[in-house]
């Protein structure tokens, strides 16, 4: 997948999402406001969603997860005069392609630039051999790619042509999410081609003027998001995401790094018309649209492989709500949070009208970014997976862009970059030839293999419940044949050989092979796995010291806690067999426990040390004796 896709392409179910819209409005739901040109030109307050974006940057300056590609293969006789000229026409109408963020008194505003002209540089390849030309161009294009933007000094849409020979040429486009998304590409694209046409033929623009721009929208929506209007629609999604959980535990193939690198890989997905059809039937005959019968079935899937009931999963929305705003390039794109209960063993019908009931309340109060959303819920934040929900969903409409130019042939590049901003993210378009699209990964996470067969599972999830959609979640069958053959060859034969190795050294294998991924979490903290091992090595150290060796009995009384596993490890890493002594017990019970394991060696903190029952073991006051553990 090239870096354009990687994009949030924010086209999912448009006709649902109005109609859901328009309905709100009949309701008195939605207020009908309007977007008017600000007073002041020259600067404008950031939208909520380039603020995030913005932070991030200051975060990690240089990260390029959030850079854009619009680049095309040009085949034919070429007018790159036209073309130029479209380019500047394009960077002249919409202010944000002129738009830097500058700080002000601590905050962020954008600041735009006057039109001062555009020049489009052409790079010559022909020189080279055919080979060479292919492989310098597409060197250009990754370059391009993973050449970060600076939000303070711009330009945020840089352009370059790639001349291979007379007739082959490669347009490279690339921008900075913070003033483009998903839908802005098919504007830029539309208007390019409208654009050259016309120069080419020695005609003028065709376009209108814009009545509003970028900045205008970002104006308006800080004025209507606040009040009243706010509170209400925030009221909402705190009620809607009160406890959900804030991460989603899929079985990976990989512990989950402490900070998200973004490496990813995306595997297709390929699903029959004749499925398309059925699922379109289901979802006719349930009064509910594609979107939502996808969305169910994803989410089945994604309670199956964590073993959660509460299942949360993102979706993006175009976050173009009013139509003063559908011809603008910008960065508009919402994503709302979608959280479905599925418990009670429920039948695919119910899940499908509880989904519906989801999304159409979510677009009831799509105005609220989720950028605010995420300040007002402050869930635990962590940079080693997203706030909120780590699993993303999108149906898009594949009809929007055109690209077409007379006397050439338009193509595409090829890929670029791959990221993945999220677990899994699961994109999927309704197509003559049946559903298409590819399940984006973390590559951290989950190997290529795993994805492909989660496509599987996905597939006969689609299957069954177009089938019968009174089947019940526990009745679903995510295995085919073979792999259930394979799964039950497993119990048949000799036993395999297990690996002879203790805990400890299997945990020191485990923490040698991964030293800084996350071995312990809870509230207030984390513990890397290579340092879960340098303490319990020097607790086991003093261990010995007190004179634990081989077989020694090492009774373990501490509050449940990271404390607790590092003196359990160290027990091991000493030689020593742990037991376990809850301070919950009954005095009477640990009384029991001491007296019967008789152990000589007991690990414990102050607090806890005075409320056992006489014993006659040498205590190891974790909290006490920290500085000689330390000095191990």
């Amino acid at each position: 997948m090239s870096a354009e896709q990687t994009v949030d392409r924010p086209r999912p179910e448009l006709s649902a999402a109005r109609l859901a819209l328009i309905e709100a409005r009949l309701r008195g739901k939605v207020r009908s406001l309007g977007i008017v040109p600000r007073p002041h030109r020259e600067s404008a307050p950031l939208s909520f969603a380039q603020e995030r974006l913005w932070f991030l940057d200051r975060l990690d300056p240089g990260n390029t997860t959030y850079n854009t590609a619009w680049s095309r293969r040009l085949r034919g006789a070429l007018d790159v005069g036209a073309l130029e000229r479209a380019l500047g026409e394009i960077v002249r109408r919409h202010e944000v392609l002129r738009t830097v963020f500058a700080e002000v008194d601590g905050s962020p505003v954008q600041v735009i630039a006057p039109f001062g002209g555009f020049t489009l540089p052409v790079e010559d390849f022909s020189g080279l051999a055919q080979a060479d030309r292919e492989a310098e161009m597409r060197r250009r294009v990754a370059e391009d790619a993973a050449r970060p933007f600076d939000l303070s000094t711009g330009p945020l849409i840089r352009a370059a042509l790639l001349r291979l020979d007379a007739e082959d040429h490669v347009l490279v486009v690339g921008m900075h999410h913070i003033v483009s998304d998903g839908w802005s590409t098919g504007v830029l694209s539309r208007e390019f081609s409208a654009l050259y046409e016309a120069y080419r033929e020695g005609r003028e623009s065709p376009l209108p003027e814009l009545a509003v721009q970028y900045a205008d929208y970002a104006v308006w929506q800080r004025e209507q998001l606040a009040g009243e209007e706010l509170e209400r629609q925030l009221a909402y999604w705190k009620e809607r995401l009160a406890g959900a959980p804030e991460l989603l535990e899929l079985p990976a193939d990989h512990p989950r790094p402490p900070v998200q690198t973004y490496r990813g890989a995306t595997v297709p997905v390929e699903l029959s018309p004749e499925l398309l059809e059925r699922l379109q039937a289901l979802a006719r005959g349930e009064g509910a649209s594609l979107y939502a019968v996808l969305l169910a079935a994803f989410q089945v899937l994604v309670s199956r492989y964590s073993g959660s009931e509460d299942v949360v999963v993102g979706s993006p929305m175009a976050g173009r709500t009013r139509k003063e705003v559908e011809g603008l390039i910008g960065f508009f794109v919402n994503t709302l949070v979608l959280r479905t209960d599925l418990s009670g063993d429920p039948s695919f019908r119910e899940v499908l009208g509880r989904v519906r009931e989801v999304t159409l309340g979510a677009y009831e109060h799509q105005e609220v970014p989720f950028e605010k959303l995420v300040a007002e819920l402050q869930p635990e934040r962590s940079l080693s997976h997203s706030p909120l929900f780590q699993v993303m969903f999108t149906l898009e409409d594949v009809g929007g862009e055109a690209g077409a130019l007379s006397g050439l042939k338009v193509g595409g590049v090829g890929e670029a970059m791959e990221i993945a901003k999220f677990d899994l993210s699961l994109t999927l378009a309704a197509t003559p030839r049946g559903l298409r699209g590819g399940l984006n990964y973390s590559t951290d996470l989950f190997e290529r293999g795993t994805v492909e067969r989660m496509i599987g599972h996905l597939s006969r999830v689609l299957e069954q419940v177009a089938a019968d959609a009174d089947v019940r979640l526990s009745r679903l069958e995510l295995l085919d044949e073979t792999e259930r053959a394979r799964l039950l060859a497993l119990g048949k034969g000799a036993a395999p050989e297990l690996p002879r190795a203790t805990v400890d050294a299997l945990f020191a294998h485990a923490a040698a092979a991964a030293p800084q991924a996350v071995a312990l979490a809870w509230d207030g903290g984390r513990m890397t796995y290579a340092e879960l091992d340098e303490r319990a090595n020097r607790l086991a150290n003093h261990l010995r010291r007190a004179g634990v060796a081989a077989g020694t009995r090492v009774g373990i009384c501490l509050e449940r806690g990271p404390e607790m596993v590092v003196a359990t490890l160290a027990a091991l890493k000493a030689g020593g067999a742990y037991v376990p002594l809850d301070a919950a017990y009954p005095a009477e019970r640990l009384a029991f426990m001491l007296a019967d394991t008789a152990v000589p060696v007991l690990v414990t903190e102050s607090t806890l040390a005075d409320r056992l029952p006489p014993h006659s073991a040498r205590i190891v006051r974790v909290d006490a004796d920290a500085a000689a553990i330390e000095a191990e």
